[in-house]
């Protein structure tokens, strides 16, 4: 059983979209995306240089970008359950058909700028943590003030908080964490530090049609499949202020039966994390489209029929 994930914002590098865009029809395509959003993705993905695509407003959309055209290259596919980190949950509610792709590029777009917006307010960031038990790590970043914004599992969690907060942590790491290393972040994203965003996506929101997914979506926040595109939509507005909780994703995908899992573009953190976490399950990063065949041929091997059953009822274990 195949699963399709889609990375979260961090994992762009300057002009990482540039071979994509010389296959056959990425450029107009783009380009007519580009148009819809008012940002012009093509200069960001080839030219922009590390800082300029470290703002919010112009990696979120981005990546979402990325994500759809390689997954797109790959022709097409049927994965048995479909996951994002972040933002890249946006991604995936468009593998699984809860939202067209220029609904969901509208949609990331009205995200960019809202978080970026709520980071202006007071200087945040994050940072990740490398080793370390969970039951240890969590209450020393609660006591230092930080919120254990993304639990992605496999001895990785990723804190977030004020700048000064941070910096008491690379002071002063938890029992066991190997390093600390800044993310190329511009907010605490996942905390209340973005509450202001919600108010603004979920009048974005408000404007959507989504449709059921047609295969299974796994939810960061608890893991959970989700059985209705309101259901999809209503979580993707509630994600920006809340921890991402990959490690239960991760989980899910155990429950379902997962032999392969493929990371769309720009892949190679989550294929990371997936190597260490779930043992047995081959894993491929969509880097450049140099991994096209690589990737087609995992697929032809291990994507089949979407997991049986009512995916309302499938959840990851509780923390």
């Amino acid at each position: 059983m195949l699963v399709l994930v889609a990375p979260g914002q961090g994992a762009q590098t300057p002009g990482f979209l540039t071979p994509w865009l010389d296959l056959p029809g990425a450029a107009d395509r783009v380009g007519a995306w580009s148009e819809a959003i008012g940002l012009d993705l093509v200069h960001y993905g080839t030219k922009a240089d590390a800082e300029e695509i470290r703002d919010t407003a112009v990696a979120q959309p981005l990546l979402v970008a990325a994500g759809l055209l390689s997954a797109s290259a790959l022709g097409d596919v049927t994965p048995g359950a479909v996951a994002g980190h972040s933002v890249g949950e946006i991604t995936a509610a468009a593998f699984a058909r809860v939202l067209d792709e220029t609904a969901a590029l509208r949609f990331v777009r009205t995200r960019g700028l809202a978080m970026a917006e709520a980071a202006a307010v007071t200087e945040t960031g994050m940072s990740a943590l490398l080793g370390g038990d969970p039951s240890v790590t969590v209450p020393h970043l609660e006591k230092l003030g930080l919120t254990p914004a993304n639990v992605n599992g496999a001895g990785q969690i990723v804190a977030a908080g004020t700048m000064e907060q941070l910096a008491a942590l690379e002071a002063d790491k938890p029992e066991g964490v190997r390093r600390v290393v800044a993310l190329k972040v511009a907010g605490a994203f996942h905390t209340h530090h973005m509450a202001p965003a919600v108010t603004a996506l979920q009048q974005a929101a408000d404007g959507l049609t989504p449709a059921d997914p047609v295969v299974p979506y796994v939810s960061n926040k608890d893991g959970r499949t989700v059985a209705t595109g309101a259901d999809v939509v209503a979580r993707l507005v509630g994600q920006v202020a809340n921890p991402v909780r990959w490690d239960l994703c991760m989980e899910t995908f155990q429950q379902l039966g997962a032999t392969a899992l493929v990371e769309v573009c720009p892949g190679g953190t989550l294929t990371g994390i997936a190597k260490r976490a779930l043992p047995g399950v081959a894993t491929l990063a969509l880097k450049t489209p140099d991994d096209l065949d690589a990737a087609r041929a995992l697929i032809a091997e291990h994507a089949g029929p979407a997991a049986s059953g009512d995916t309302a009822d499938v959840a990851g274990p509780s923390a």
